[in-house]
């Protein structure tokens, strides 16, 4: 019995990958671009203490099995083989006895602890306590290693593809234009920007249309460097970057407010007191622009195992309509909707693509296993834009005035010109 065995009865023979194992075997063409490389037999072990997915993903992180050469996009193709990706029971005796168990009872001997990247959150589900600990564990990585990956915009969210010869840095000037101009902005504005991250859209904010912006985030490193991004900037007068949850926001009200990738971690049961609160911090006639990934069908979808415990814990991703009826029961009146799910697997490729580029970099600032969880996670977000299983929805909100004004044009105020300036060719 050999790994190969084992892998052709999981796979199928005809893979698009070669698949070579440490006990010698292989599956799979030997010219293929892209080799998978089963480096243990810890491997297997995985697989039988958590069949499927969460094995598979935990093999991943602890290079159990790696990627040797090629892409993680090729690698990712072997799900269309088995797209359940769960595990037969004739399959996971195969295995057992490549380890030498042939009883089902002593495969919990042989259970492997999780890579230490793995999530460990206590508390009550969306506390602030936990709400912290969560953010923590995705943002607190390393300021460096996400400069490696997001490249100069330092900005963690989808970006705007006018064109295709567009620079990354430039899809996300234009991500951050679209949104200043769906709310209206002009000099002399306050803008709330809940869910800062690195201080793009509040710098955007504040060098380009003259508004006064507050940036709150749970992330003291994210806080630390858009601070003194501003300064680089010479607006630290006009932006005040801070470590606070939005429920704890007391200063409004506010002209506008963005929240840009943060309602995936607001959690299902708190959406409503969101809404409620952004609500309360905005003047009449304000406009909310809610920029977030969604269900494309469930009222609420909670992402895979591997996500949710390396990548997003707590994350919940509400799907557009829940978003737009929350929002309008808290007193909002929703008044424009976009879908940009086209644009976030453009985005997510150049990552990876920034990611691969400094990958011996990426693993001397973060270790080898947490540069494969964001391979890993970045190529599937991909991936599931592209298939359709994600998408991502601007919503744009108003607070009515008391006579019901909403203070909007007749048509839409945000699409009079290009976004980016024109792309020039290299001097």
């Amino acid at each position: 019995m050999s790994v190969a065995i084992l892998l052709g009865r999981l796979l199928g023979d005809d893979v698009p990958v070669r698949i070579e194992a440490y006990d010698g075997s292989f599956l799979g063409p030997p010219g293929a671009r892209t080799v998978l490389r089963v480096r243990s037999a810890d491997a297997i072990r995985r697989l039988l203490s958590s069949p499927g997915e969460l094995g598979i993903a935990r093999a991943y992180v602890a290079g159990d099995l790696d990627i040797e050469r090629g892409t993680v996009f090729d690698v990712l193709e072997l799900r269309h083989l088995r797209p359940d990706l769960r595990v037969r029971l004739p399959d996971l005796l195969v295995a057992a006895r490549l380890l030498g168990l042939p009883r089902p009872a002593a495969w919990r001997r042989l259970r492997l602890p999780p890579p230490p990247e793995e999530a460990r959150l206590r508390g009550r589900r969306h506390s602030k306590g936990r709400d912290a600990v969560a953010v923590t564990h995705h943002y607190d990585v390393s300021n460096a290693f996400y400069e490696l990956v997001l490249g100069p915009s330092m900005t963690y969210s989808c970006a705007l593809w006018e064109r295709s010869d567009l620079t990354l840095e430039q899809a996300q000037t234009a991500k951050y234009e679209l949104v200043a101009r769906k709310l209206g902005l002009r000099p002399g504005m306050r803008l709330l920007d809940v869910g800062c991250g690195w201080g793009g859209m509040a710098l955007h904010a504040a060098s380009r249309h003259g508004v006064q912006v507050v940036g709150i985030t749970l992330s003291e490193p994210q806080a630390s460097y858009a601070t003194q991004a501003a300064r680089r900037a010479g607006v630290d007068g006009r932006v005040t970057f801070r470590v606070q949850d939005y429920r704890d926001v007391r200063d409004g009200p506010f002209d506008a407010i963005s929240s840009i990738g943060m309602v995936e971690h607001v959690g299902d049961a708190r959406l409503a007191g969101y809404a409620e609160r952004l609500f309360g911090q905005l003047r009449p006639g304000g406009r909310l622009l809610n920029h977030g990934i969604a269900s494309p069908s469930d009222p609420v979808f909670k992402p895979n195992p591997f996500v949710a415990r390396y990548v997003f814990p707590d994350g919940e991703l509400p799907e557009v309509g829940r978003v737009v009826s929350v929002l309008q029961r808290a007193g909002f009146e929703v008044r424009h909707d976009e879908g940009l799910r086209e644009h976030y697997p453009l985005t997510l490729r150049a990552w990876v693509c920034n990611l691969e580029d400094h990958w011996d970099d990426a693993v001397r600032e973060v270790g080898a296993n947490r540069a494969r969880v964001w391979r890993l996670y970045m190529a599937g977000a991909a991936v599931g834009f592209e298939e359709g299983s994600l998408q991502i929805h601007q919503v744009l909100a108003v607070r009515p005035s008391a006579d019901g004004s909403s203070g909007f044009p007749l048509r839409t105020d945000w699409e009079r010109a290009a976004l980016v300036p024109e792309v020039t060719a290299p001097r």
